[in-house]
């Protein structure tokens, strides 16, 4: 993004989310800007299931808040023993990601603000 001359803030929203029985926020890694607002950048070693539950219920609360990850390894299994990928559980829940980089479109976004 430095490279593109692009400002990008870190962790400075908060978002509330409900966990059933209780109200939660999460702190996005990235804000970055595009042409009709913004969108958030997560990058991700390990996936946990908490952190998976957690971003499930983000959206269900808050669709039209655009979320993107990027995984160190997409490839990377949910658990031991698991076929589902990162990058499988991704695509069956609509989430947008990308593997070890950012794709240069995201940028672009970024760019056309």
């Amino acid at each position: 993004m430095k490279a593109n001359d692009i400002a990008v803030v870190y962790e400075t929203d908060r978002i509330a989310y409900q966990v059933p029985a209780r109200v939660s926020k999460y702190t996005p890694d990235f804000k970055m800007p595009k042409l009709d607002g913004f969108w958030y950048l997560e990058g991700k070693g390990l996936w946990t299931v908490q952190d998976r539950a957690k971003h499930l219920l983000v959206k269900k609360q808050h669709p039209d808040i655009d979320i993107r990850f990027v995984f160190s390894n997409a490839s990377a299994k949910l658990y031991k023993g698991s076929k589902t990928t990162y990058a499988n559980y991704c695509d069956k829940q609509g989430f947008r990601w990308a593997h070890k980089v950012i794709p240069q479109a995201w940028i672009d976004e970024c760019l056309n603000k």
